[in-house]
């Protein structure tokens, strides 16, 4: 029965043979057959329609198009909520001014995704986690939260009210309707993204993808780069072997370690704790392939098209990170929680920096874990794992403050602290994103019960006891360092900084 509802309420039912042989959604199937359409339109893209080959005009046209025509078969009508929650936003950019515009498209924008997925709760099966319209409509309302914002900071801040992050992001102008609608619905990032800026995507569009970098950052244009144009055609592979490892990963073993056994009563009545923890480690980490896979095909698809450059490295590589959303080593290797943070979901850490991060004058961590909660959805699993993970990263930058210089002094000890904050790691990140996929209350609150809310209690006694100055003091005691390496500072470092770093 709930397989005939998924059906009726995606696009195109064309390729429901393929679903029913793989005995995978159709929503799941639309979406990764309309992905690698996407990758192979935007080698076209790249070749056909180079700008140095036609205009931007023609580039936004095509790359709209294409993107509503995905959106469309994937999800049928639905798709209509893209171009109208970009409309409506666009609207109040054009009637209230750059004063406060930025104030209304967060409301409006959140708002409108927060009731379609409260609606999709309620409408389709709750629990159902497959593809549907409110992912890539996550992404729509980072896009047009992004654009106001720095469409404020371009036209409404004086330059000495930016720090180097918002100049570089700073939009000078209105964009144009189409502009907009390119930037939001563009055939490259309408399914899964990833959120980049609109300079940059602008940028891509016109030919010049390092050009404003190069001029606000360096103070000058770089030759090699701007002369060169690198093909992405090694990096492209690269990314699609990761994506097949991690699918096939993802297949082989996410149902031999299900998360939902961590909440079975057998389970907990007889085995022992550590054995648990163990469990509980491992079942978590059958769930990320998915995720690797998503977004490496997503970055694979802009790095195919040409969006993505980042520069040369120290060997003179091109770098091809510009909207890279996971490190993966660095998340499997993470020996601290901001590492981890750091690392995954990069974009949406760069909006929630600066978006909210940024701009709250008042516990910006705090506000942060909420508003990214409420960006995620309806479901109270979901305010859960960001409530658990404010504790966790108060306790952690405590820890890191005061603990951690005792163990530099020599390479042993360092090593001993690196294996103990990754395993803890670990299992910190697991125990706090568990309700993210259990999603309902009970479950969550019936694991956290069997664990005796054990971490949550270790951390509250951590972020209490141990001292860590407050976030204006730190800054305050860091402006003198860092203000005179401002401007050897390059883009990236730039964009580098979350919003959980301490």
């Amino acid at each position: 029965m709930a397989t005939e509802t998924i059906s009726a309420c995606t696009g195109s039912d064309l390729l429901q043979p393929i679903s029913e042989i793989t005995n995978l959604p159709l929503d799941q199937v639309n979406f990764v057959v309309c992905q690698l359409c996407a990758l192979l339109t935007a080698v076209w893209f790249r070749l056909y329609l180079h700008p140095s080959k036609t205009s931007p005009f023609v580039r936004h046209v095509v790359a709209t198009l294409l993107g509503i025509y995905f959106a469309l078969f994937c999800f049928g009508w639905y798709a209509l909520h893209f171009l109208l929650q970009s409309g409506i936003t666009y609207g109040i950019m054009i009637l209230t001014g750059v004063e406060h515009m930025h104030k209304y498209c967060l409301v409006v924008a959140l708002g409108y995704l927060s009731f379609c997925q409260i609606t999709r709760v309620y409408v389709f099966d709750y629990g159902m986690y497959s593809a549907d319209f409110t992912g890539p409509m996550m992404v729509i309302t980072q896009k047009i939260t992004s654009v106001a914002f720095e469409i404020h900071d371009g036209m409404a801040r004086k330059e000495d009210q930016l720090n180097q992050g918002q100049k570089l992001l700073a939009i000078r102008r209105m964009p144009s309707l189409l502009e907009y609608f390119s930037y939001n619905c563009n055939f490259m990032g309408i399914l899964a993204g990833p959120t980049c800026s609109y300079n940059d995507y602008i940028a891509f569009i016109e030919g010049t993808p390092y050009r404003h970098r190069d001029l606000e950052i360096k103070g000058k244009v770089n030759g090699k780069s701007r002369l060169n144009d690198p093909s992405p055609n090694t990096e492209v592979i690269r990314k699609l072997a990761t994506c097949f490892i991690s699918l096939l990963v993802f297949l082989s073993v996410c149902k031999v370690c299900p998360v939902e056994r961590n909440v079975d009563d057998d389970f907990i009545a007889t085995t022992p704790f550590y054995a648990q923890v163990v469990y509980l480690y491992l079942s978590m980490l059958t769930t990320r392939p998915k995720y690797y896979f998503v977004w490496t095909l997503a970055d694979a698809i802009n790095n195919a098209a040409g969006f993505g450059f980042n520069g040369y490295d120290s060997n003179g590589l091109p770098r091809w990170d510009l909207i890279s959303n996971l490190r993966i080593m660095n998340i499997e290797l993470a020996t601290s929680f901001k590492v981890f943070l750091d690392n995954w979901n990069i974009q949406t850490a760069h909006w929630l920096k600066r978006v909210c991060y940024e701009r709250c004058p008042y516990n910006p961590t705090a506000a942060t874990f909420l508003l990214s909660a409420m960006w995620h959805g309806a479901y109270p699993g979901y305010y859960l794992t960001f409530l658990t993970g404010i504790v966790i990263t108060l306790a952690a930058r405590a820890v890191r403050h005061n603990v951690r210089p005792y163990f530099l002094g020599s390479p042993t000890l360092k090593f001993v602290y690196d294996v103990i904050t990754w395993a803890a790691t670990q299992i910190a990140i697991c125990y706090t994103v568990i309700p993210f996929v259990l999603l309902s209350v009970g479950p969550s609150l019936k694991f956290y019960r069997s664990w005796y809310f054990c971490i949550h209690i270790g951390c509250i006694l951590l972020a209490i006891v141990l001292p860590v100055k407050p976030r204006h003091l730190r800054l305050k005691e860091q402006q003198p360092a860092v203000q005179p390496s401002l401007e050897s500072t390059d883009s990236n470092s730039t964009r580098n900084k979350k919003p959980h770093e301490s």
